[in-house]
């Protein structure tokens, strides 16, 4: 699904310049469920910003379903992570004065889909979540794991082939932390394609191959079941 050749991502110029992917060749196929481990800095959140479109290379190429990414304009490059990418954050990044229904069912409203049925796909997926009777909060009135739970069910909204979760689980107890993996791995099993940044050993444990990244560049890539 993802192919990235040879990528590189420096912000600034000169002696300062920050080189925070350093040549980069990646393959991740479709349906699977990839860890990012890393220390603080490694860049391993950058890779994941690249991989969501919403950084770009500074070098190298990235190829999306057999599509290099460098030749879309900006409106090809947001209507391919509307349509392709569910994007999970550590921060959930709900919107405070939305209901939980009204957050997860946005990405339907941006896509021009009708009122009715994104209301309809979104108090599914709230169901689906364990939040029917949470529909009509808003994320002040949720605990942190609700708040996450939303932002999954939106991030599911249109289906998308590719999840990209930054610390998903790293404001959470580990009960609830294990639910929210769970879901994932449901999503997985869905034969959508999981690829999370994660600085806990354990948590990467849960998917099935995992990358290690450090000074911006992948300096080890397992197959979990091997480990």
């Amino acid at each position: 699904m993802i192919r990235l050749e040879g990528v590189s991502r420096t912000y600034g110029q000169g002696p300062g310049a920050v080189h925070a992917l350093r040549d980069v060749s990646l393959t991740i196929e479709t349906g699977t469920f990839v860890t990012i481990v890393g220390a603080s800095g490694s860049g391993k959140s950058t890779l994941l910003n690249v991989l969501g479109l919403l950084d770009t290379p500074s070098r190298g190429t990235l190829f999306m379903d057999g599509v290099d990414v460098a030749t879309l304009d900006d409106d090809g490059r947001t209507q391919l992570r509307r349509d392709k990418i569910g994007f999970i954050f550590q921060f959930f990044n709900l919107l405070p004065t939305m209901t939980a229904l009204e957050n997860v069912a946005l990405p339907g409203k941006l896509a021009g889909q009708k009122r009715a049925w994104s209301h309809v796909r979104a108090e599914a997926l709230l169901e689906h979540m364990g939040l029917g009777d949470r529909k009509g909060h808003r994320p002040s009135q949720l605990s942190g794991g609700e708040m996450q739970r939303v932002a999954i069910a939106r991030a599911l909204m249109l289906d998308p082939p590719l999840l990209l979760a930054d610390e998903p689980t790293g404001n959470l107890d580990s009960d609830t932390g294990a639910a929210i993996l769970k879901l994932l791995r449901g999503a997985k099993a869905n034969h959508q394609t999981v690829v999370m940044v994660t600085h806990d050993p354990k948590v990467a444990g849960q998917g099935e191959r995992m990358l290690t990244v450090a000074d911006g560049r992948i300096v080890s890539d397992e197959a979990i079941a091997n480990r």
